[in-house]
């Protein structure tokens, strides 16, 4: 794992990340917007902007955003705003974009096939490193410049390269123990599109359940009983 920590990319002005082990789920799951969002700004070459204008921009109001942002410490100074490059920067750090996070995926289907060749992952800074099936059809089989492999060789495969994640996209009834060879190859991290809610907490994993049914069913909801403002 030493190389992961060579891969990482801070500044030299850059402070330490405060750290708070009790940042709300609700914070978490903001922060990948503020890093959409910044990285648009940057692109339009913006080079600082206030709380007020990224409220403007992410439907947040600017005291929510400056909650959020002081939960890490705070990267703002009042009536400054915050320098956008500095502040993509540990948005990044937060979301461990330069960590050079490995994934897997268990599952070479149409999703997962979807999946290894999505930009999101390099994007995000996650190198896909294999994929991994039983069907002896597609084994062997390259999809998007990564192999997919027999699933006998996940032990020993994980034994060469540490994985830190693994996506499952493989039938709902075999989630289960295929998550528990996963952790005992010590991935820790699982993104989980089984349609099955994994719970796996007290063995140390990380599990991100992922249903896109619902989805689509809020989608169905919002579509059939829309607000005022969705009916003009």
């Amino acid at each position: 794992m030493d190389q992961k920590k060579n891969n990482r990319t801070t500044a030299d002005e850059m402070l330490p990340l405060e750290d708070n082990p009790n940042v709300s789920p609700a914070v978490i799951r903001r922060l990948p917007r503020y890093f959409r969002y910044l990285r648009q700004l940057i692109r339009q070459g913006k080079a600082r902007i206030s709380s007020g204008e990224l409220s403007s921009l992410m439907g947040v109001t600017a005291s929510q955003i400056r909650q959020d942002l002081n939960c890490f410490g705070g990267f703002g100074q009042q009536g400054y705003g915050y320098n956008v490059n500095y502040l993509y920067s540990r948005i990044c750090e937060l979301l461990g974009v330069e960590a050079g996070l490995r994934a897997i995926i268990i599952g070479a289907g149409d999703l997962g096939r979807a999946l290894v060749r999505a930009p999101m992952f390099e994007k995000r800074g996650v190198e896909i490193v294999s994929m991994f099936d039983v069907d002896p059809t597609l084994i062997g089989r390259e999809v998007g410049g990564v192999r997919i492999r027999d699933m006998k060789e996940l032990e020993s495969f994980c034994n060469d390269l540490p994985v830190d994640m693994a996506v499952l996209t493989l039938p709902k009834d075999r989630a289960a123990e295929v998550s528990e060879r996963l952790l005992s190859c010590g991935i820790r991290g699982l993104w989980n599109f089984t349609g099955k809610d994994l719970s796996l907490g007290d063995e140390g994993a990380i599990v991100e359940n992922v249903h896109l049914g619902d989805s689509l069913m809020i989608l169905n909801y919002r579509l059939c009983h829309p607000t005022e403002n969705e009916q003009k």
